[in-house]
């Protein structure tokens, strides 16, 4: 069980650009982020403003002993605390707005990008990682942005304000403090990367374990028909401990990390008590200033301190970002052209002539035409070369052949999830580059080897692809395609909740319900990928009765490996290499001998076979 993802290779250090990139989902709630601005400045001013206080009060003891009163500096102290507390909760109601807002956003783009992309995008990325991508992933993100940005300016801000005093209160003393920040930047930024590469280590084994579980759920079945729970077991928990290692490895960097910063601040301390006392008791300083300046130089590590810790945030979320942003940045090799684009948006809907589609070119499919097509996916090993072929509405190809041979390469292709790596594919004589994405695969209805059904009813299925079609509709594609009978026969007919995936009706009913969806939507392509190939004897010749009415009109395309599904197709080619071996009508190339007889015989044989062993049973 192979659950490692396709990973890109990132930058080992703190990209401030990717950070500028990802701080942009921000922007659209400008208010919120200035709101936020401001709360994290009047927090700072007022964290700040209470050694003054103190200071101000202690002088004031030492001065003037029992006549002092305390009620000024009490009252400026509450109003401080006060303020403080306001600030506080407006900055944590705005932060998790905002942080509610970007996760939102991010999610939302990262999905509509995913359901962009062509389909060779997803023949190396598993499941469990484009859900990690679009859940822990965008939820990371969203909170560093929102509370960790935030954090950052109010810690910047008090850092300025506290050194800047600290200067004006005994310059000497106040560089001595500020003496301790280059080896903390130092230290900072040896850090920066041993945190990067073990939180890039952690989320890519996150996103392998993530694929783990989606992959050992959807096929359970198959695990415990072949005992195989042991075994998976044992390759989850190699998984798991490698995330274990890399996520240990990164809470103990922190924490040698954090404590040096806190002991860094426990020198300057001392160099305050050290230096500061003499120059008291040289009255060179007052006893409030000394008092202020301890109280300055603890609170100074707290926020360098809370900058250390978002820093580490950041480094550990950093490779969650370039993960969603590569997803966000991806752009579909598979694309309306710029002259597609570009009629689309100047074209009126309203205006158009009848038959005319979206992109201005006819809204109908009259041919299809393979010229000189070659194709070879990623791997770059060719799968077609020089391929030609040319289909007109009404008629039904049936392509038939080894495994391997080219057969669903030749579907997808026409379907449009992949292009052609050389030649054209021509749709009424124009290259289908040339007309929209969307409006071409509108026109596409497919039935594949194993039909998916989404959760929901019977009737939710059927009208998956044409949302605006009455119950009359739905329930007259069924008839057509010999579905109505078995549906009105479960609990609550067309309103039956067929489970998730289907998992509450049989093979042969979902393949029934999904012809059904697919007559539905009233293609003018229709493609069959061995869609009757794990179905029974008896659903199978309901289907064969209904597929009269899917190829009527229509161009179709029928890939089976039961030979019986394609006896009255017009034309049968046997694929084999990439090109086409043989084309003929079912009784043609019987009369032939050649590549197709010999698939009919084996094949001929072998349901004689299995008859008789029913027979004996």
């Amino acid at each position: 069980m192979n659950t490692a993802p396709q990973e890109d290779v990132f930058s080992s250090r703190l990209d401030l650009r990717l950070w500028a990139r990802i701080f942009r989902h921000a922007l659209p709630y400008r208010r919120l982020l200035i709101t936020l601005g401001i709360a994290a400045f009047c927090i700072a001013i007022c964290d700040a403003s209470f050694a003054l206080v103190t200071r101000w009060a202690v002088d004031d003891v030492m001065a003037r002993g029992p006549e002092m009163n305390l009620l000024a500096p009490a009252a400026v102290y509450t109003g401080l605390a006060l303020a403080l507390s306001s600030g506080v909760w407006l900055f944590i109601n705005m932060a998790g707005g905002l942080s509610n807002h970007m996760s939102h956003d991010i999610r939302r783009d990262s999905f509509r990008r995913l359901q962009e992309l062509e389909f060779a995008y997803f023949d190396h990325r598993p499941l469990g990682w484009m859900i990690s991508r679009l859940t822990s992933d965008c939820d990371k993100l969203a909170r560093i942005i929102a509370w960790g940005t935030l954090d950052l300016i109010w810690a910047v801000c008090l850092v300025i304000m506290i050194a800047a005093v600290l200067v004006f209160l005994h310059p000497v003393l106040g560089l001595l403090v500020l003496s301790t920040v280059p080896p903390l930047v130092f230290i900072s930024a040896w850090f920066q990367k041993k945190l990067l590469l073990s939180a890039r280590e952690t989320r890519k084994y996150n996103s392998m374990i993530t694929a783990s579980f989606s992959e050992a759920l959807q096929g359970m079945r198959t695990t415990k028909t072949l005992v195989r729970e042991k075994e998976n077991l044992k390759e989850f928990q190699q998984l798991s401990g490698s995330m274990y290692r890399f996520s240990l490895q990164h809470a103990l960097q922190s924490a040698v990390y954090l404590p040096i910063v806190l002991a860094i601040g426990s020198v300057a301390a001392g160099i305050v008590l050290w230096h500061g006392g003499g120059e008291v008791l040289r009255d060179n300083l007052t006893l409030g200033t000394l008092v202020a300046f301890i109280f300055y130089t603890g609170q100074f590590f707290n926020p360098i301190n809370q900058i250390a810790q978002v820093l580490v945030q950041m480094q550990g979320a950093q490779a969650a970002g370039e993960r969603v942003l590569s997803l966000l940045a991806t752009e579909p090799k598979i694309r309306d052209s710029a002259e597609v684009a570009a009629r689309l948006r100047e074209g009126n809907l309203e205006d158009r002539p009848v038959g005319t589609a979206p992109d201005g070119g006819p809204d109908t499919i009259e041919s299809l035409e393979f010229r000189d097509v070659d194709f070879a996916y990623e791997s770059g090993e060719p799968v077609l070369q020089g391929f030609n072929l040319t289909v007109r509405a009404g008629e039904t190809i049936a392509l038939v052949g080894a495994s391997g041979g080219g057969k669903s390469t030749i579907v997808n292709l026409a379907a449009r999830f992949y292009e052609p790596t050389g030649g054209t594919i021509l749709v009424n004589g124009t290259d289908y580059r040339q007309r929209s994405l969307s409006w071409y695969q509108a026109k596409l209805g497919i039935v594949l080897q194993g039909p998916h059904l989404f959760s929901g009813t019977v009737r939710d299925n059927i009208r998956y692809g044409r949302l605006d079609a009455t119950d009359g509709d739905v329930e007259e594609a069924a008839r057509l395609v010999n579905a109505d009978g078995f549906i009105r026969q479960l609990e609550n007919g067309y309103d039956t909740e067929v489970g998730e995936g289907g998992n509450l009706l049989s093979t042969g009913q979902k393949q029934l319900v999904s012809f059904a969806r697919a007559l539905l939507a009233d293609p003018r392509l229709f493609i069959m990928d061995e869609a009757t190939s794990s179905i029974d004897t008896e659903t199978e010749q309901l289907i064969q009765r209904g597929l009269k009415a899917m190829f009527q009109g229509r161009i179709s395309f029928v890939i089976a490996h039961r030979l019986s599904t394609i006896r009255s197709a017009d034309r049968i080619l046997v694929i084999g290499q990439g090109r086409i071996l043989e084309s003929g009508t079912h009784d043609e190339l019987l009369a032939a001998r050649g590549h197709y007889y010999g698939l009919h015989l084996r094949q001929f044989r072998q349901e004689t076979e299995s008859r008789l062993l029913d027979a004996l049973g």
